[in-house]
């Protein structure tokens, strides 16, 4: 964090973005795995299960013997040594840099944009640091997270709120909730299929799996399902599928309590068995690239069709930094920032007036032109 003594208070404050996803183990190795794990699954918000009941089958056989399940899977898919080999780091980290690089093609000046995750590295406090270095005082949170739910936005905006308690000068903030519905998020969903299908050929059947959540955080009240439902529907439009050529599944439930259904490892061989040959999968809810979407999705999942008597299943990559999400996500900032841009570009021309008066003070101080004492010495 920048001294407050050299903070730039002349410029004035700016408008900076942060970008918040879900998180990434640092290594596919069971140490790293259970060191992201931990805070995760310790979230309130992402387990409601009774609190002694939930860490005593936390800490007694989830993190002692999962870890070492998972980095098998991780493995997997990991792209290079070290925490960027993460596909969800790697994407994050690109989206980071041409949303930047969008906003100031659009916008005309910088804008700061910084990446935090809800757990793990880069934290979203240290986000905060980084903004707040570059002089900004007021900031447009984005959750990536297309639907909202409480498992995962809110818990973004929970850790936000908790980075900000022990600071003493808060910056304004504004959130986005949800994009499910978002036009050009859906024409960025539609151009990925038309693409795939333009190389590929079209499948027999298009599945559209969404991250599942408890049913019962559903009943009292998450809005997930519901736009899981919406995007899909918008999805399906945008593309004029025939009723019956497409559905919706649900992915990557935990334990033995009812999950929002129907589940996409049922369905997959279930589709198999009923005659699709070729199936394509896309995950409209995934951001990015991860473990659930490249090892859950595309090998297992695979697997389980062709097993089921399917010939081929294609997964569609997330969206991933595609110029066309780069676009809906631009769009869909500058839709939240109207007001503060304003205010910032109406303060521009005093911030010049300001620099270059300062500028010409130090030109012209008597400190610059006087030798140092040493040099007079000499």
């Amino acid at each position: 964090m920048t001294d407050p003594i050299d903070r730039p208070h002349a410029d004035g404050p700016r408008t900076g973005v942060l970008l918040i996803n879900l998180g990434t183990p640092e290594a596919p190795t069971p140490a790293a795995i259970r060191r992201y794990l931990r805070p995760f699954l310790s979230d309130r918000r992402v387990v409601e299960l009774p609190r002694p009941l939930w860490l005593m089958v936390l800490y007694g056989f989830i993190l002692p013997l999962r870890p070492r399940k998972l980095a098998h899977s991780y493995q997997s898919i990991w792209m290079k040594p070290g925490p960027e080999g993460s596909p969800l780091m790697h994407h994050s980290l690109r989206q980071k840099t041409l949303i930047r690089e969008w906003l100031f093609a659009n916008i005309g000046h910088e804008v700061p944009v910084a990446l935090g995750m809800t757990y793990g590295e880069p934290s979203i406090s240290g986000a905060l640091d980084e903004l707040e270095s570059q002089g900004v005082r007021r900031v447009l949170v984005l959750p990536l997270y297309a639907q909202y739910s409480a498992t995962s936005t809110a818990a973004a905006l929970d850790a936000v709120f908790a980075a900000l308690k022990p600071r003493r000068w808060l910056p304004e903030l504004r959130t986005i909730n949800s994009y499910q519905d978002h036009g050009p998020f859906i024409d960025a969903l539609a151009d990925s299929l038309r693409k795939h299908w333009k190389i590929h050929g079209r499948g027999d059947h298009l599945l559209m799996s969404f991250h599942s959540i408890p049913r019962q955080y559903f009943l009292a009240g998450d809005p997930y399902f519901c736009q899981c439902h919406k995007t899909a529907r918008l999805l399906a439009e945008k593309l004029e599928l025939a009723e019956g050529s497409w559905s919706v599944s649900f992915q990557s439930r935990l334990g033995r309590q009812p999950w929002l259904q129907p589940y996409t490892d049922l369905v997959v061989p279930q589709l198999a068995r009923s005659g699709v040959r070729t199936l394509d999968v896309i995950c409209p809810g995934f951001a990015a690239d991860c473990l659930e979407t490249l090892e859950e999705v595309a090998l297992r999942y695979r697997d389980d069709f062709i097993a089921a008597g399917g010939a081929s299943f294609r997964y569609v990559p997330a969206l991933n930094a595609d110029a066309p999400h780069i676009e809906a996500l631009g769009q869909l900032l500058m839709q939240h920032l109207p007001g503060w841009l304003d205010l910032e570009s109406a303060d521009e021309p005093k911030r010049r007036s300001a620099r270059a008066q300062a500028a010409q003070a130090q030109l012209h101080s008597p400190t610059l032109l006087t030798p140092p004492r040493a040099a007079q010495s000499t």
